[in-house]
């Protein structure tokens, strides 16, 4: 890796790609896509040498003053008087950048170019427009691609936060279909990456922090390391001018194409308020339980502010079960927004002290049950564990009607079905949480769940964690089980590799 570049927290697999793009020395086309505040232009601004890289932001304005913008910036960057009418095109535009890539190299054989035009669905109005903007770029690499004996070594990168917009340049009939060397949607920090804005030695705290400000990079830049948890969230989530909490509450105006967002906004609180199907979120905030709703939800998935589960073995038309995928916009939603007069009136410590520490129990169940599928992804390689195909779980009744809840039923890659319980209790677990495994395991099995038959089949795996441990009997019970066992505490979750 180049000394010059600065240090980036889990972005060494983007980075590394990028430079072999880089690296091929011929002209190159990457897409980069990802929701607003995830660190796309952060990235971008630092996976290359100064030397070698132009960065354009677009703006929300017209496309005839970004072109100009872009020309003014472009000369700038390259040294040479340009005029902006001789561009009158976004053709022209991009054939300048063609031509100002293949002056440097011919000055400096070694010199790679690197272009970056982010918020690329700013350059025109509308879906049409950016298609239209596309198949003018497309026409200029298509040029490039006759150049033969001199290739040149350009890379070429859109990016932008309108994710449907852009993830359209690369879908099929679109102008620059199968013309990206590189496409790749942006996700938010791991629990693991987000522990190291705000190392905290206990393993719990870190857990809570992943729990109250999610994996969103540009909330967890606001932190202050040397601040306990507690206060950290008093003063960036819960005050009512905190710099998290302000983020959060505009994040939706910002979003691209979205229309009548207190309606999402409703959305989004009932979901986080408990109302985990469609029908449910209808009744919560007064809207008709039809097609634009559904689509108001779908947006939300789409944009990651919620995401679907469905149990393992669901049919296609039973009810699908949502649940906020940002930990940030749930805390917000659960502790914020519920207290919102009381923190007007009260100081955001005291209010963390009497009306959310007391509750974070109840509320860390769902953070830790991701927390626990992130962790053994991680690391799974480095300990020799079976590969898991499609992480779930598991909620139903029994043959009684009685109410079935397992926290993972895992197919995995060979076949078995690893299933387990995971618990955020301080206090070590007791056999009694193996023995209610195992039982509503039967249950399901009589109800005529497949999967229930094929993890009570002594191959099958079954994961427990528990934050606060185990007792010797839950340990020495499970361990007489049969089953291959994997038993971790919340110590396991932060471990490194030996």
């Amino acid at each position: 890796m180049d000394s010059t570049l600065i240090s980036l927290i889990d972005r060494d697999q983007e980075r590394a790609e990028l430079a072999e793009l880089c690296r091929r020395g011929r002209p190159a086309l990457a897409l980069l896509t990802g929701r607003r505040r995830v660190g796309k232009t952060y990235l971008l601004a630092n996976a290359w040498p100064a030397e070698e890289l132009f960065l354009y932001t677009a703006s929300q304005t017209t496309p005839e003053l970004n072109r100009r913008q872009l020309v003014q910036d472009l000369a700038r960057w390259s040294g040479e008087e340009l005029r902006e009418e001789d561009y009158p095109t976004w053709r022209t535009a991009f054939r300048l950048i063609a031509d100002l890539a293949a002056r440097r190299t011919a000055a400096k054989p070694s010199l790679r170019t690197v272009v970056v035009l982010d918020e690329f669905q700013y350059l025109a109005e509308g879906n049409a427009g950016v298609a239209a903007v596309a198949s003018e770029l497309n026409a200029v690499w298509e040029e490039l691609g006759r150049r033969g004996k001199s290739p040149l070594p350009l890379l070429l990168l859109l990016s932008g936060s309108s994710v449907a917009t852009m993830e359209a340049l690369a879908a099929g009939g679109a102008p620059l279909y199968g013309r990206f060397a590189w496409h790749h949607k942006l996700q938010p920090f791991t629990y693991w990456h987000a522990a190291q804005f705000a190392p905290y030695a206990d393993p719990r705290e870190r857990a809570l922090l992943y729990g109250v400000f999610g994996g969103t990079p540009r909330y967890l830049a606001a932190l202050d390391p040397a601040r306990p948890l507690a206060e950290n969230a008093a003063e960036l989530l819960l005050s009512p001018r905190g710099e998290v909490r302000l983020l959060v509450e505009t994040a939706l105006d910002q979003e691209e194409g979205l229309r009548d967002v207190p309606k999402y906004r409703a959305v989004l609180r009932a979901v986080a308020d408990g109302c985990t199907e469609r029908n449910q979120i209808a009744q919560r905030v007064g809207l008709s339980n039809d097609t634009a709703l559904r689509e108001k939800i779908l947006n939300l998935v789409d944009l990651g502010y919620l995401e679907q589960r469905r149990n393992v073995d669901a049919r296609p038309k039973e009810a699908v079960r949502y649940c906020v995928a940002d930990a940030a916009f749930r805390f917000y939603h659960r502790f914020v927004a519920a207290n919102a007069s009381v923190l007007e009136r009260y100081p955001p410590g005291d209010v963390w002290t009497s009306s959310v520490a007391p509750h974070l129990g109840p509320y860390m169940g769902l953070e830790f049950e991701r927390i626990v599928t992130q962790a053994y992804d991680r690391r799974a390689l480095e300990l020799g564990l079976p590969m898991v195909e499609q992480w779930g779980r598991w909620e139903g009744a029994d043959r009684a009607r009685r109410a079935l809840e397992i926290d993972i039923v895992a197919p995995l890659a060979d076949g078995r079905v690893m299933t387990g319980a995971v618990k955020w209790d301080a206090a070590p677990i007791g056999s009694s949480v193996h023995h209610g495994h195992l039982e509503m395991l039967r249950r399901a099995a009589d109800a005529g769940r497949r999967w229930a038959h094929a993890a009570l089949d002594p191959a099958a795996p079954l994961f427990y964690v528990a934050a606060g441990g185990f007792t010797d009997a839950f340990r020495g019970e499970a361990e007489e089980s049969g089953h291959p066992t994997i038993l971790w505490d919340i110590g396991d979750l932060y471990a490194t590799a030996a």
